[in-house]
């Protein structure tokens, strides 16, 4: 780490440009598989796109916030770069893997690092049967959807949809209903991450939903299926003062 080979990312956005301008002043941009740090510059949306695009170089990101919320990134310093990243926490984070069968019978395959949402895809509301390692967990869930979301996911819109926050270490994930209207009451809960989620769509022609992972839509889903994919690694650098897991847990203690 002596002499930092950094990859660098930049969103398409002013904010990221400039910043772009500023860090290629002091380090020279290698390809990811010669560097030894992804740098990605943006906001929390291109960090998980850059994530997916990037990952099988198994290189650790280090994110920077030239974004909005920035729940997935590092605030923006370029004079203590090197250092930051040298003393960085690392976390490990397991994707959802999303298996999509749509009306048509097309089967298609997205990971998502923050939820899979099962939403109405028109004014019908949804009408969903819901399997957790193949036994019956809800007959008929009628409302907006279905969320399922990871534990760095969870303070997204899980927490939005009334959902619990939960532990980056807990190893469960969140099931979490989205204006459910019957069964009356339905709260969400925290299952293991181990778990077999199958969903289906009793009426794909009259109410039909879309499945999206993250911000990756498929329409006309009938049947999907989510579960951890444990294959599939993202390590993410963090500031010592203020990593991922302090994050995580201060939005606990808001909530």
């Amino acid at each position: 780490m002596d002499d930092l080979k950094i990859c660098l990312i930049t969103d398409n956005t002013n904010k990221a440009l400039s910043a772009k301008k500023q860090i290629l002043k002091s380090y020279k941009n290698y390809t990811p598989s010669k560097c030894d740090t992804i740098i990605v510059v943006g906001g929390d949306g291109f960090m998980l796109q850059s994530l997916k695009k990037y990952y099988q170089f198994k290189k650790p990101f280090y994110g920077m916030n030239q974004g909005n919320h920035g729940f997935l990134l590092n605030p923006f310093s370029i004079g203590k770069l090197k250092a930051n990243i040298k003393k960085s926490n690392q976390i490990i984070l397991n994707p959802l893997q999303m298996t999509v069968t749509t009306r048509t019978k097309t089967i298609k395959k997205i990971i998502a690092i923050n939820e899979v949402s099962i939403f109405r895809q028109s004014r019908q509301t949804t009408k969903l049967e819901v399997y957790i390692d193949g036994k019956l967990q809800i007959k008929q869930l009628t409302g907006d959807g279905l969320l399922i979301a990871t534990p760095a996911g969870s303070t997204a819109y899980n927490l939005s949809a009334g959902g619990q926050i939960l532990h980056l270490d807990s190893k469960k994930i969140a099931m979490t209903p989205i204006s459910p209207f019957r069964p009356r009451g339905l709260k969400g809960k925290a299952i293991s991450n181990k778990s077999k989620i199958l969903i289906k769509n009793l009426d794909s022609k009259k109410r039909p939903v879309s499945a999206v992972a993250d911000n990756n839509e498929i329409r006309d889903a009938r049947i999907v299926k989510i579960s951890i994919n444990n294959k599939i690694k993202f390590k993410l650098l963090y500031n010592k003062k203020f990593g991922l897991k302090e994050r995580n847990l201060v939005e606990q203690s808001k909530s």
